[in-house]
């Protein structure tokens, strides 16, 4: 049980990383990135590659947050040139690059099989003692997310993106640089993203292009939304309660007769009507956001 437990945690803490990196984006700036999946699969790989050439995991974690951030500030860039609902569906056409390149280039990737045996952080340790120990690492990457999450928002720059957010000519007009407000939070986020990418891959000791599908961005959505757009605590609580909610649903055979896939659409679904119902009853989520009459912090 404690284990179970440890493990539920590790993912919820995970996930609470992303939630924090998509909520910059969709929640803060108002960037409906489709394609979050694709720096989560960045890191992951990143740190999935290096490892098969005995490269330590630190040095991964390194180059899939620079390759993340690189890839977001292109990605900002884009809105120089597309409107948003363009803007979002090039991200989704982001992400299924990564995803078909993940899944054609064997000889890096693994193909449709993918890396496994990824080394993990405490190899020494086992049992309870490791997860215990991967539990308080991933713990202490959430708390530093956090506090970066936050310290943006509360920042004269994260008033900067909340304008762009509801009004971008207005943001504009008063000589805020929108593309580039827009760049450098994309770049901040992937970043994020791909810290939980790598340290995910590390922990379940696998990374393939069936992680990268869709869906994975959907779910982080989800929790945003449940969590409150917007706010930094809000995509916190939505990630736990989502990632317990998901992962609980998973013994849905021990309740009910059905086959592996019908349990799989019915995890799915019930994620699927836990969003539609916060959006069409309580659209600012558990924790909504509030509106600041304090000064910013510089």
């Amino acid at each position: 049980m404690v284990d179970y437990l440890l493990g539920v945690g590790i993912l919820a803490a995970v996930y609470s990383i992303n939630a924090l990196s998509l909520n910059l984006q969709v929640g803060v700036t108002g960037l409906l990135n489709f394609g979050q999946v694709a720096f989560v699969g960045i890191g992951a790989y990143s740190v999935a590659i290096l490892d098969r050439h005995d490269v330590p995991w630190f040095v991964g974690f390194v180059v899939g947050a620079v390759l993340a951030a690189f890839a977001g500030a292109l990605v900002g860039r884009l809105g120089r040139t597309l409107a948003s609902d363009y803007w979002a569906i090039a991200t989704l056409a982001l992400a299924e690059l990564v995803r078909l390149v993940a899944l054609n280039q064997e000889g890096l990737t693994g193909g449709a099989q993918g890396l496994s045996a990824v080394t993990g952080i405490w190899t020494g340790l086992s049992g309870t003692a490791r997860d215990a120990a991967t539990f308080a690492t991933v713990l202490a990457l959430l708390a530093a997310s956090y506090v970066v999450a936050r310290r943006v928002r509360m920042s004269q720059y994260g008033r900067v993106l909340v304008l762009i957010r509801e009004n971008p000519d207005l943001a504009a007009s008063l000589r805020h640089n929108v593309v580039s407000a827009k760049a450098r939070v994309m770049a901040l986020s992937a970043v994020l993203a791909s810290v939980a990418g790598g340290f995910y891959a590390m922990y379940i000791s696998f990374i393939g292009p069936s992680q990268l599908l869709p869906f994975a961005t959907f779910l982080i959505f989800t929790m945003v939304v449940v969590g409150g757009l917007g706010n930094t605590t809000g995509a916190v609580v939505g990630a736990v309660l989502i990632t317990v909610l998901y992962d609980g649903t998973r013994f849905v055979r021990d309740w009910i007769d059905v086959s592996p896939d019908q349990a799989a659409g019915i995890r799915i679904l019930v994620i699927g009507v836990v969003l539609l119902g916060f959006l069409l009853v309580r659209t600012e989520g558990i924790v909504p956001e509030k509106v600041r009459a304090a000064h910013a912090r510089r």
